[in-house]
């Protein structure tokens, strides 16, 4: 899709929707209650995508669906900007092994649960998985294209990593009070928080209400759950690509493995940021396109949500997230526990 002046008045829409939900989210009311651009963005969009929006839709759509594409990528691939290398060695290789592990096991749990006991459909069940196991709402939104999703699904994916996220930041300082008599280091709480919360904002509030360094340690743990976006991709992709091949009679009829270049350019992107060859008042200003971007794409999926499709999904995406999220804090303890005993011995 290649851009023309049809795209302007649709991208010109999702701009404003971005930069006010830019602007919103540096308000203290919601940054104390970690709701990220994206999540207002999408807020924004599903308000005006079920009032005003589709007097304006036939104007406005293939700048919409430029926004939910090309735009969506290019967000990911500078995502990588906000990342180094070097944030790997600050938490060690046990920090590493419990990102691993949450992730791995959250989003096993996730299809297990949804599609064997609830019977959620697929798609459904990859974006709350890769939503409460990785990063949130970014997780969700680089998932969506790979596995082509309905804007309905990312919003309802996206509506669990808000309502418990936020939970999150009001429990787990309540839990760190009762922990650290128990002597867990605020350093090593700040990594459960890191490697349990769902967005990066809100593991960045949950580790300051306890203090400074679990905020620090909070941040590294989760910056490194969001680099394992990327591998997490192509397997995703590897595998319902050889899933999809094996379901074909004949060798006409399989699609050949497609490869989601964007979780490769997201990587390219950290790898180079952790060269410095950039001064970090342009890194900045990268972080802050990077998030415009990321907003506007959100904004689209908001624009083209109905939300009579929402109310048809029911009650099942909020159990399994619930299942989810008790999961992140019990199997998440254990996790945590069980290889800082490991590397401490």
């Amino acid at each position: 899709m290649k851009f023309n002046r049809q795209h302007i008045p649709g991208l010109t829409l999702a701009f404003t929707l971005s930069l006010g939900a830019l602007y919103a989210a540096g308000l203290p009311w919601f940054s104390q209650l970690g709701l990220s651009a994206l999540t207002l963005a999408i807020v924004g969009g599903m308000v005006l995508g079920n009032t005003v929006y589709p007097r304006i839709a036939v104007h406005s759509h293939a700048g919409i669906a430029f926004a939910k594409g090309h735009i969506l990528r290019l967000g990911i691939i500078m995502f990588g900007f906000k990342l180094t290398f070097q944030d790997i060695a600050a938490v060690g290789v046990g920090g590493i092994l419990i990102d691993a592990c949450v992730l791995t096991s959250t989003f096993f749990l996730a299809f297990w649960l949804g599609r064997r006991k609830l019977g959620l459909d697929e798609q459904s069940v990859i974006l709350i998985g890769a939503g409460s196991s990785i990063c949130g709402a970014a997780a969700i939104l680089a998932t969506e294209p790979v596995i082509k999703a309905q804007a309905e699904k990312v919003a309802v994916a996206v509506a669990t990593v808000v309502v418990f996220g936020t939970l999150a930041m009001f429990l787990y300082p309540l839990l760190f009070s009762m922990t650290h008599a128990l002597g867990v280091s605020e350093f090593a709480f700040g990594i459960f928080t890191g490697s349990t919360v769902h967005e990066v904002a809100q593991a960045v509030a949950a580790g300051r209400a306890v203090s400074e360094q679990a905020a620090t340690s909070a941040v590294i743990t989760k910056m490194i759950r969001v680099m394992m976006l990327a591998p997490f991709l192509l397997i995703l992709s590897a595998w319902l690509n050889r899933r999809h091949n094996s379901n074909k009679g004949s060798d006409s009829d399989k699609r050949p493995i497609t490869i989601p270049w964007f979780a490769l350019g997201f990587l390219a992107m950290a790898g180079f940021n952790s060269l410095s060859w950039l001064p970090q008042a342009w890194v900045a200003q990268l972080i802050a396109l990077d998030n415009l971007l990321l907003a506007m794409a959100m904004g689209a999926l908001g624009l083209t949500t109905h939300v009579s499709a929402i109310r048809k999904a029911g009650s099942k995406p909020m159990v399994l997230a619930t299942a989810l999220f008790a999961w992140l804090l019990i199997g998440g303890t254990l996790i945590n526990s069980g290889i800082g005993y490991l590397i401490r011995s």
